[in-house]
């Protein structure tokens, strides 16, 4: 049962739930539907009346929806139940290129843009007929664009204003790029989640003699601009922690960004330690690798690379070479995003399930009660790390 079961039990919910999971994001969503349907099925719901009652227990809270696809490559976004009236929470993967659609006759692969399009449809079928309705975006739509720094589009902030602007109250998406960009929806709900606590569960599962003090273990950021995340993981575990420094070279443009010329450490001694790189994505993986390969220079132990998204667009075989030379241990990501059946089959891989954190939150928004124990887990943390050591 949740955490937070003994208040949800005597709290009445806003309005029935409904939960509608895209094509893209159906293997997560069925797990987060499955915890609900257990949840609310084993919690006492005597405070409730027999309307109430039915509507709260359910088989399955999900709502059949579908986006088919003309000939020419458009769609259109369909409903196949009633959403009057529900608390609807609808959840997309982005970035899964995983599914396909025919486009005059060629197979094309979806797009984030195609994903967010669904999106769109979706809600607009809606017709503003439910009664709040939440968006769980695990990778936020264009969050790389996060900021302007030429004449360029700001396209992450322009998604989230035409969302709101379509009836959404709530958007909750996982270690935004840059979680500034809920400045262009002051007036809306924009929740970041932070995976600290799955990354630590993930490890300590996976591995038996991790020593989590200070004389052992370090916490590294990659970049200037994952420091946050790297501090809160070190205060909690009560460890030291460093970062790089990407510089780059300015005077040149590859592949639209500015190469890295060289990665400079800050930070105390990693000699000897095992190391937790901490980060939001691997996209190609080539800088995670790159600060591995500086982190063995300077004789650290162990490098574990726990990012909440692994996209890994340009296949395993360099994450392969990296383990097979021991500059990598483990790599941890979560399956927020699509992950493909060769990542999971691999021994370096640990997978970290975010279903039943996503339910936890969908569970305790609907009851409309406070999710901040939640967005930090500072006590689950902490209760983990005394447990693991006591048993190892």
């Amino acid at each position: 049962m949740p955490r937070n079961d003994a208040i949800l039990a005597n709290r009445k919910p806003v309005a029935p739930l409904g939960l509608i999971t895209l094509k893209s994001c159906e293997p997560l969503g069925d797990k987060v539907d499955a915890y609900l349907v257990k949840w609310r099925r084993d919690r006492k719901s005597d405070h409730l009346d027999f309307v109430e009652k039915n509507a709260y227990t359910s088989n399955s809270y999900k709502i059949q929806v579908s986006c088919p696809r003309f000939g020419s490559g458009e769609a259109k976004g369909t409903i196949n139940e009633s959403v009057r009236g529900l608390d609807l929470y609808i959840m997309v993967d982005v970035t899964n290129y995983s599914i396909t659609y025919s486009l005059c006759g060629q197979t094309n692969h979806m797009s984030p843009d195609d994903h967010y399009s669904d999106l769109k449809r979706i809600i607009a079928a809606v017709g503003g007929k439910a009664k709040h309705i939440t968006v769980i975006m695990p990778f936020l739509y264009e969050s790389r664009q996060h900021r302007r720094t030429a004449r360029e589009s700001l396209d992450c902030a322009m998604a989230l204003q035409e969302l709101v602007s379509m009836g959404v109250d709530n958007i909750i998406t996982f270690d935004a790029h840059d979680p500034r960009v809920q400045n262009a929806i002051p007036l809306h709900g924009f929740e970041t989640v932070q995976p600290a606590y799955q990354f630590i569960k993930g490890i300590c599962k996976n591995v038996d003699d991790l020593k989590l003090d200070n004389d052992h273990l370090m916490i590294i950021s990659p970049d200037e601009g994952g420091t946050g995340r790297a501090v809160y993981m070190a205060s909690v575990l009560g460890v030291d922690m460093g970062m790089f420094y990407k510089r780059r070279d300015y005077s040149k443009i590859v592949d639209g960004r500015n190469p890295i010329v060289a990665h400079e450490f800050l930070g105390s001694s990693v000699e000897g330690k095992d190391v937790i790189i901490v980060d939001d994505m691997i996209s190609s993986g080539e800088s995670m690798i790159d600060v591995a390969r500086e982190l063995k220079k300077r004789k650290a132990g162990r490098i574990f690379c726990a990012t909440t998204f692994g996209l890994f667009t340009n296949g395993l075989a360099a994450f392969d070479k990296a383990v097979e030379e021991g500059l990598i241990f483990k790599v941890l990501t979560t399956d927020l995003v699509y992950q493909t059946p060769e990542l999971l089959e691999r021994d370096w891989y640990i997978n970290c399930d975010m279903s039943k954190y996503i339910a936890y939150i969908i569970d305790t928004l609907n009851h409309d009660c406070s999710i901040s124990s939640l967005l930090d887990p500072y006590d689950r943390i902490e209760s983990l790390v005394s447990k693991y050591k006591s048993e190892h």
